[in-house]
């Protein structure tokens, strides 16, 4: 058998590698609220967990994700990295990939992976929708949907190149 490819390796463009089974945690990060998603240890199914308050003095965010991954042995962190609809950087894309290397230093052996979340809420919003869910009673759980769409993206990408999807922090820092 294969050996399994390190998350935190960027050796997964045009690489074919044996991913490991785990449970994968999604993060999607944004000014006021992050949102957290997790999956089955099969990347069968992706599944909200919970809605934090940003928090850029006490990081209580941070540590709360820290705790989440270490409860359910998560084997990578996916955070979404939103870009516009070009693909260039946004001020929220810095924020994003800030508090990615903040999370990849308090999680120590968990990799942290930064994936294109190009339209992730929009989509989640209109998932919402179409459950008949108002934009009003959404609000608790439109970043948790949010997150599941990231990590659904992920689990996707992951299946069809078997192969770690996104990037490293310390690649996506170095572009």
């Amino acid at each position: 058998m294969a050996e399994p490819l390190s998350p935190d390796s960027d050796a997964t463009a045009g690489c074919h590698a044996f991913v490991e089974r785990g449970t994968r945690i999604g993060v999607d990060v944004g000014k006021a609220r992050v949102g957290v998603a997790k999956c089955d240890p099969d990347r069968v199914m992706a599944t909200p967990l919970e809605t934090l308050q940003r928090d850029k003095k006490q990081r209580s965010d941070l540590r709360r994700i820290t705790e989440l991954a270490h409860e359910y042995d998560a084997v990578c962190v996916y955070v979404g990295l939103p870009v516009n609809l070009e693909g260039e950087h946004t001020p929220s894309t810095k924020d994003a990939m800030r508090f990615a290397r903040q999370l990849e230093r308090m999680l120590g052996t968990v990799p942290v992976r930064l994936l294109d979340e190009r339209l992730s809420t929009v989509s989640a919003q209109r998932q919402l929708h179409e459950a008949g869910r108002t934009i009003k009673s959404s609000r608790s759980v439109i970043d948790q949907a949010a997150a599941v769409e990231i990590l659904e993206n992920a689990l996707e990408a992951e299946k069809r190149s078997d192969a770690w999807a996104g990037q490293s922090v310390a690649a996506a820092s170095a572009s």
